[in-house]
């Protein structure tokens, strides 16, 4: 019997992490508990981990250290927990490699219907159709979607998890504009907040990982008041 997903909460407020193990027990989830980053890392040697939620704010080394240490070794999908208001924390976390956000205070369910979300696609990434399998080339880039490597003839470029899925709904609408709106909704299965610059700092890395020029970028362009367009030639190359 194929057991149900282990959530780890790392939070330093007791309270909070009762609450959310409880709920999330409740809700068919197994769940481990950690204060600080250094019991976090004791839970990831000692357990398989599918989910992280991270608070922003820990002793020590805060979550977006965490999150940015962790990025180097492990594709864990991470949730972090932000300060509600405060846009620069939202953003740093994206930067770091958070797969989602949720400002405190929250309610519960939200968690986890984020949870669910980002769950069900790294299950996705995880168990492709093999029997599809191509290779896509664009740009002098070539993406394998099963093993989930970007190459050039300079080397292979890491992708997190969120970088990996702009991508691919890019690769999917080649020249054609794509909102803000759109593009969360493609990639993290949600509405946009008005002031929701995730898929803004999104477009950011992935123009860094592409060697994209930020001040006159060639491959991911900014239409002004509208979103962002890929301009490539997108090529399929089926694999035997």
């Amino acid at each position: 019997m194929t057991q149900s997903p282990q959530i780890l909460i790392v939070d330093d407020d007791p309270g909070i992490r009762s609450l959310l193990s409880d709920y999330l027990q409740a809700n068919g989830y197994r769940t481990s508990t950690a204060a600080d980053g250094r019991a976090m890392k004791q839970a990831l040697s000692t357990a398989r981990i599918d989910l992280i939620v991270l608070d922003l704010m820990l002793p020590g080394e805060d979550g977006l250290v965490l999150c940015r240490n962790l990025r180097v070794s492990s594709d864990v999908p991470v949730i972090m927990l932000t300060a509600r208001g405060d846009e620069m924390d939202r953003i740093l976390g994206l930067e770091m490699g958070a797969d989602d956000y949720l400002p405190k205070p929250f309610n519960p369910r939200e968690l986890l219907a984020r949870i669910k979300v980002v769950l069900k696609r790294t299950r996705i990434m995880l168990t492709p159709d093999k029997s599809r399998h191509e290779l896509i080339r664009f740009a002098g880039w070539t993406l394998d979607p099963v093993a989930r490597h970007l190459e050039s003839e300079k080397g292979v470029v890491p992708l997190s998890g969120a970088e990996y899925r702009l991508l691919e709904v890019l690769l999917a609408h080649p020249n054609r504009i794509l909102s803000r709106d759109q593009l969360l909704d493609l990639t993290q299965g949600r509405d946009a907040d008005p002031f929701d610059r995730s898929i803004d700092v999104l477009i950011s890395r992935l123009r860094k990982r592409l060697g994209d020029d930020p001040k006159s970028p060639a491959i991911i362009k900014t239409v002004r008041g509208e979103g962002y367009v890929l301009c490539a030639r997108v090529e399929r190359e089926a694999v035997t």
